[in-house]
């Protein structure tokens, strides 16, 4: 009986833990814009659902026996008092059994109020927590800001060296670990789910398993030379393990075509690609690059970046984006350098170190320029947002045209989250004025930091794909602060958040071609990799 009554203590304590971890993440779908907002995305714990019946019965049939047990216990051990007691004229045995049941009916009382709370709030949930991870690193963007990689070069191979830097940066601690993701560790994952009901229905692409296939990856690592950088280019390095590069995405109840390229161009034929964002919208540019020519030269490839304002300005490192045309279809892909996709303003264009207005309500200027010719936009930002990267740049927030003197509003994720919504919000408003144009935002991309974060040993070394299991299903993205501002508006979202979690083996780690001693690159991605699966989802969504 005692040992009966151990375990059912157990099992409501691990109940409690359950229900306290939720509540500590903000609710069930958690709360990543803290952590995003801070430029540091710890690796999600496993959440797994149980049944809501099995759980109240189990925690209510459990609650019952510990009650039992404790008001045996009570009476075992004051058994001989009472008596002592009996044999003085008193009737304390009474008194004893009555505090038993009372006992018994407070348990149960408090724990219906504590059910219906639960049933008001959602599912149960228990949680096994996996390890954190978070990366900081820093070295120049452009010819004026600070951009995010790890010292190894991150242009063209045909650009001007960069002078790579390390900068320690300050990170602003969350009160609130990212939302889950449901991790399976079977690869039929989606083939015990039912299939989707008749009728056209929209793709979660989010939803699905990693497949292997041996005709990946779709281009050479040794080959996209033209367009990829050398520090991305994980075939270049010292790198022997490639099994990261034989892996599909298939999505769940819905196909998604194999991407071809001639195919692509001619679907794009007279349209304009433009990826806005940061260091990984510049890899899914890159990656898209090497995709549509299938890794090899193409000498009538004309660029055309002049027709953006993409120069290279006196002193500068390179240019703030690149813009390609291929002439047979009048394709155009371009990406443009906007971290946090705020609109930036020098406070005195006088003066080469002037600080710069960080307009947390205002777009990127390059989108109100160039809105109108535009066919296809993929925006991000995340990692750039913490209090290191605002300092090293200069940057100052402003809000309604003035400094941001709000200490609420002036909180990283908050500013982040008021330009994300901005932003999206005014392409929500102009995008009846362009019929043409769709506007994809892109969920954040996961970081895999073990053991560590940047700077104190963090590794992201493994080697065994999948090991974290091979499917996702779910109901709500990973990024909580991008599926809540696309949420009513025109603009789509490109969820690669979880299923990219699942691939801590494809980051580009200790690999880099100019790697700094004791520093892992456990954010950006091996290319071929990742960043092509991201493309993929989004052509099947043209």
């Amino acid at each position: 009986m005692v040992a009966h009554g151990e375990r059912a203590v157990m099992a409501v304590g691990r109940v409690a833990v359950s229900d306290e971890s939720r509540l500590n993440r903000g609710g069930p779908g958690g709360d990543l814009h803290r952590s995003g907002g801070e430029g540091i995305l710890h690796d999600s714990p496993s959440r797994r659902l149980l049944p809501k019946e099995n759980v109240d019965h189990a925690v209510v049939q459990a609650l019952s026996i510990g009650a039992t047990i404790i008001c045996l216990t009570l009476h075992v051990q004051r058994r001989k008092k009472v008596v002592q007691e009996h044999k003085k004229g008193m009737r304390l045995g009474s008194i004893n059994g009555l505090r038993c049941k009372q006992l018994k009916l407070v348990i149960l009382a408090f724990f219906m109020m504590f059910l219906l709370w639960k049933w008001e709030r959602g599912t149960y949930y228990t949680t096994e927590i996996l390890r954190p991870d978070s990366l900081i690193l820093a070295h120049p963007a452009n010819s004026k800001f600070v951009d995010q990689h790890t010292s190894s070069e991150e242009d063209f191979p045909n650009a001007d060296t960069l002078t790579q830097s390390v900068v320690k940066v300050e990170q602003q601690v969350s009160d609130a670990p990212p939302p889950m993701s449901i991790a399976s560790d079977s690869a039929d994952v989606a083939d015990e789910r039912e299939p989707p009901p008749s009728g056209k229905k929209d793709c979660n692409y989010g939803n699905g398993k990693w497949v292997s296939d041996n005709n990946r990856p779709l281009y050479s690592g040794f080959g996209c030379k033209q367009w990829l950088s050398e520090s991305w280019a994980c075939r270049l390095t010292q790198r022997t393990d490639f099994a990261y590069e034989k892996f599909r995405w298939q999505p769940e109840g819905c196909e998604m075509p194999e991407f071809e390229a001639s195919q692509f161009l001619t679907r794009m034929q007279d349209k304009t690609i433009a990826y806005v964002g940061d260091s990984l919208g510049r890899q899914m540019f890159q990656s898209m690059m090497c995709m549509v020519t299938g890794g090899k030269e193409r000498l009538d490839v004309e660029d055309v970046g002049a027709e953006y304002g993409f120069f290279l300005a006196p002193g500068a490192k390179r240019p703030d984006g690149w813009a390609y045309r291929f002439p047979r279809t009048n394709t155009t892909i371009l990406y443009h350098w906007s971290s946090t996709l705020c609109d930036l303003e020098p406070l005195d264009p006088s003066d080469p170190a002037t600080s710069y207005a960080m307009h947390l309500d205002r777009p990127p200027a390059f989108l109100k320029n160039n809105l109108h010719r535009l066919h296809v936009l993929v925006l991000n930002t995340g990692h750039h947002w913490n209090r290191g990267k605002l300092r090293a740049n200069k940057w100052e927030m402003y809000l309604g045209g003035a400094p941001n003197t709000n200490r609420n509003t002036a909180v990283i994720w908050k500013a982040k989250n008021i330009t994300i919504h901005t932003v999206i919000k005014w392409l929500d408003t102009q995008l009846p004025h362009h019929p043409q144009l769709k506007v994809f935002y892109r969920s954040i991309s996961p970081r895999h930091f073990f053991n560590g974060d940047w700077n104190t040993g963090g590794r992201c070394d493994n080697t065994s794909p999948l090991a974290k299991g091979s499917g996702i299903s779910q109901n709500h993205s990973d990024d909580a602060d991008a599926e809540g501002a696309v949420m009513g508006t025109r603009v789509k979202l490109l969820d690669i958040t979880a299923l990219s979690r699942l691939r801590d083996e494809g980051h580009i780690s200790r690999y880099s071609i100019k790697a700094t001693q004791g520093v892992q690159d456990c954010l950006h991605w091996c290319l071929p990799g990742l960043p092509d699966t991201w493309n993929e989802i989004l052509a099947a969504q043209l």
